[in-house]
């Protein structure tokens, strides 16, 4: 498949390196802080898909020690530039393999798989991932449900894109990210649950946990779907207990 990474673009990146996650992307990070104490022992975290580095910041708050890593050459400097002092390394498709085997207690990969297409593709990058995972560690898998692409919301907006609400497994689909100075759709691939799950056991990862978070009445924003429809799943992952 000829699929263009859109974030590896020196505008998009510049747009993106400002957002401060508002609105349905307060969703995606809200519930994680408790996940993650409960999920996780030990302190050593990769973010896998670091973009500009907001998630990988948002994980040192946590006290985690944590490396960041990305495909998208501007996306590394741009995080750079923002956190000097932090961890973050540009990896060349994914390539994992300069990492140590079992090194990291939790993998956080936030949005990250919502931009690779295909199959295959997946399955190779889950593969690294598990390696370097150590023994009891953790992955926590944040990804868009296909719902986000086919309503409207507090920071997204799919009417322009009537495609969206036909296309299947490992589909093309386009968002507007309103919150962002940079206007143009988003380009991501349609991946349903089950397709994650066959994906994992491929892999040799448990499904530990699944959360679709929801909008409540007393938070600060006004919800559009996001009180009856998750936009995120959140999928807590382990190695495949021996038999």
């Amino acid at each position: 498949m000829d699929f263009r990474n859109c974030y590896d673009d020196e505008d998009y990146a510049a747009a993106y390196a400002k957002l401060e996650f508002p609105g349905t992307y307060y969703l995606a990070f809200r519930d994680l802080p408790g996940i993650i104490r409960r999920a996780v022992r030990g302190g050593r975290a990769l973010d896998f898909g670091c973009g500009t580095g907001r998630s990988t910041r948002f994980l040192a708050r946590l006290g985690l020690r944590t490396v960041g890593v990305d495909i998208a050459g501007e996306m590394v400097r741009r995080a750079r530039s923002i956190d000097p002092a932090g961890d973050y390394r540009l990896v060349d498709d994914g390539d994992l393999g300069a990492l140590p085997d079992g090194g990291f207690d939790l993998i956080l990969s936030a949005f990250t798989f919502d931009n690779v297409p295909g199959r295959e593709k997946k399955v190779m990058l889950f593969r690294g991932l598990r390696r370097v995972l150590g023994p009891e560690g953790r992955i926590v898998n944040l990804v868009s449900s296909p719902d986000i692409y086919r309503n409207e919301w507090a920071s997204f907006s799919t009417r322009d894109f009537p495609a969206n609400r036909q296309a299947r497994c490992g589909d093309e689909v386009r968002i507007v990210v309103t919150a962002l100075e940079d206007r143009r759709p988003a380009v991501d691939i349609l991946w349903p649950d089950e397709a994650y799950r066959e994906v994992y056991e491929r892999c040799g990862l448990a499904v530990h946990e699944v959360h679709r978070p929801l909008g409540r009445t007393d938070e600060p924003y006004e919800w559009v779907s996001e009180t009856t429809i998750a936009p995120w799943v959140i999928y807590v992952l382990g190695h495949v207990a021996p038999v």
